[in-house]
């Protein structure tokens, strides 16, 4: 029988044949509510920047029963995760969870890199084409060169699935929605409000409501961040620092200049983040038809202001803790919406972490360490190319770890480019902190190996510098664009993925997996078509 016949055709069959076309439609009935079953209303995917493994589940015994305790136990729970790419950080790891890909595919190589037009920092997501919502900033998701899993749904059902993404930060949102969804939204830096971008069109009505009734620009001067229980710490201990001994409690407000990023890297951003969720929700038609639809969230696990977890290891317990009781919540939430077995959770790390931050002091420990300065490094370089080739500036400009060369100059010069960057490479790599330079030529020409893939994979040719520097272990790239530290990255951290819902068997799988996997995983139960240059097998989840 055809999914699709009408019951009423059966109820008007011959009545000496009543009993077949009866028992036909309770066939079809059952089959029908088999098919419900397994098409999920609604898709959620929670990006947590910086869930590590072995801090999630360290801390478990102070979780509750309806969070991360309900995924792990409940759901699909892979424990190590790993991004197939080097210098990873909030934003190519975003990237690379909703494109299946790594940055030489979706281009998003870093929170910025440097203009050869204009030999200025560009930021990710900013477009000056698209006005900002209730912010000045111009953002589009113009910069992220393949599809995203929500591109893919919005194709597949000709833009009749909702599709928002919802995040802290700015790249996160943007990123997390990707070209055609409804809208992202994030907190803005500057005023504490929840922006849009008029890429995805006109603000919403349900979150101008919010906006006006309860904005976190006039309540963040009044919020206290202080531990969730009062003295777990005292009866739980996992960091067996000093500090972390002597602390009892800590208390944290959000009054001066630098309040709103001190807040978004604090606990209470989760629970932000749940209150606009739940306004998106209630305001929007997210799950309330059979047409199945994605949710894409950010959240946080990082430490406070980025401080080392030695200087503050209480906050980042009560992160967690926190983080726990957000995730209750949502699923609860989702379950109201949609129904019991209508939602799937895919949750996963971004795949990075600042498990020192910058205040640590390594060498206080005589430990080897130290900071690279990209800028120093390439006024040396100019320096020593001088003497070979004639003085000129050579070097255009740096960005995180990236070195970019004059090309316009070194064509005018008739100059050998293959040997000018030969040159540069021997030159960087007998620094100190150096453990390796790999030019353009070596990412095109270069022996393959493990090693050299990850590198190349978070390289592309349009966006890279001429030069990657690779820095020791305990070294870091500093750099003063505004970009994020670069950490080498090579020591061993698990980052988590679970996958919880209908149609998933409950199962921990203990094999590595790659991070881009999770945009396939998610592309599959939709049922749809993976972002178009994903090249990863989708999870396993029975």
């Amino acid at each position: 029988m055809s999914h699709n016949e009408s019951p009423l055709s059966l109820r008007n069959s011959r009545s000496n044949r009543w009993l077949t076309s009866l028992v036909a439609l309770m066939a079809m009935m059952s089959l029908e509510a088999q098919t419900t079953a397994e098409q999920p209303r609604l898709v959620v995917h929670l990006l947590v920047d910086q869930l590590r493994t072995d801090y999630l589940e360290a801390f478990s015994p102070l979780y509750g029963e309806g969070g991360l305790k309900r995924l792990m136990r409940q759901g699909r729970y892979f424990p190590d995760a790993r991004q197939a790419f080097k210098s990873v950080d909030r934003a190519s790891a975003t990237a690379s969870m909703v494109t299946g890909t790594t940055p030489s595919d979706h281009g998003v190589i870093a929170l910025k890199w440097l203009s050869r037009k204009t030999l200025q920092p560009v930021y990710c997501v900013d477009d000056p084409a698209y006005k900002g919502h209730q912010t000045t900033e111009a953002s589009s998701p113009a910069n992220l060169l393949t599809t995203s899993v929500a591109d893919e749904l919005e194709v597949a059902t000709g833009q009749f699935a909702v599709t928002y993404g919802i995040a802290p930060d700015r790249d996160m949102a943007i990123l997390m929605a990707g070209h055609v969804s409804d809208g992202a939204f994030w907190i803005s830096d500057q005023t504490g409000s929840w922006c849009g971008t008029s890429y995805y069109g006109e603000y919403p009505a349900w979150a101008s409501v919010y906006e006006r009734m309860e904005p976190l620009s006039q309540r963040i001067g009044s919020l206290t961040w202080k531990p969730v229980v009062e003295g777990a710490h005292s009866d739980f201990h996992y960091f067996k620092s000093i500090a972390f001994a002597q602390k009892t409690d800590f208390s944290h407000t959000f009054t001066d200049a630098s309040r709103i990023r001190q807040f978004k890297t604090s606990a209470l951003v989760n629970e932000e983040v749940y209150n606009f969720v739940e306004r998106c929700i209630e305001g929007s038609y997210l799950g309330r038809d059979n047409v199945p639809d994605l949710l894409s969230i950010g959240l946080y696990a990082g430490n406070y202001e980025n401080k080392s977890v030695l200087l503050a290891p209480s906050e980042l317990q009560d992160t967690y803790v926190r983080l726990d009781r957000v995730i209750a919540d949502l699923l609860a939430l989702f379950e109201h919406l949609s129904g019991k077995g209508r939602t799937l959770v895919v949750l996963s790390s971004t795949g990075y972490s600042d498990s020192y931050g910058g205040e640590t002091d390594l060498k206080a420990y005589r430990l080897p360490s130290g900071t690279f300065s990209v800028e120093r490094a390439s006024m040396l370089l100019n320096m020593y190319l001088v003497p070979l080739y004639g003085k000129a500036q050579y070097v255009e400009g740096t960005s995180g770890n990236n070195i970019y060369l004059n090309h316009k100059l070194i064509e005018q010069k008739q100059l050998n480019l293959n040997e000018v960057l030969t040159r540069c490479e021997e030159f960087l790599g007998q620094m100190s902190g150096v453990r390796a330079a790999y030019t353009a030529r070596s990412m095109a020409l270069g022996a393959w190996d493990q090693k050299v893939s990850s590198i190349r994979a978070s390289w592309h040719p349009e966006r890279s510098g001429d030069i990657l520097v690779e820095v020791s272990p305990g070294w870091q790239v500093t750099a003063t664009d505004g970009s994020q530290s670069v950490h080498p990255g090579d020591a061993y951290e698990p980052y988590p993925v679970m996958v919880w819902g209908p149609e998933v068997v409950a199962a921990q799988v203990n094999t590595p997996v790659q991070a881009t996997a999770v945009a396939p995983t998610l592309a599959r139960c939709l049922r749809i078509r993976a972002p178009n240059a994903s090249r990863e097998a989708p999870l396993q989840l029975r």
